[in-house]
């Protein structure tokens, strides 16, 4: 006994638009998932050069305060000269 295991023209065209759906949302998905690590690629250069920024800026700060000290010790020195000159 022999069974009929064809599926209609109608299945088949329901199946193969399925199967087209399917294709759709992995290759969009593909683009989403290449623009993301895109930007994630960006941001990580993004964050590294601010942190180069960050760090150049608090090597500057921490000279202008060395500097900014040793005219306050020059300035002092100078007020006692003068203080012993009076």
């Amino acid at each position: 006994m022999e069974q009929n295991t064809g599926i209609t023209v109608d299945e088949f065209q329901a199946l193969e638009e399925k199967v087209l759906r399917a294709v759709e949302i992995v290759r969009k998905e593909r683009e989403a998932r290449a623009a993301a690590e895109a930007e994630a690629t960006a941001l990580r250069e993004q964050l590294a050069a601010l942190t180069s920024a960050s760090n150049s800026a608090q090597t500057e700060i921490t000279t202008l305060n060395q500097e900014r000290n040793a005219v306050r010790q020059r300035v002092e020195k100078m007020l006692q000269q003068m203080d012993e000159l009076i």
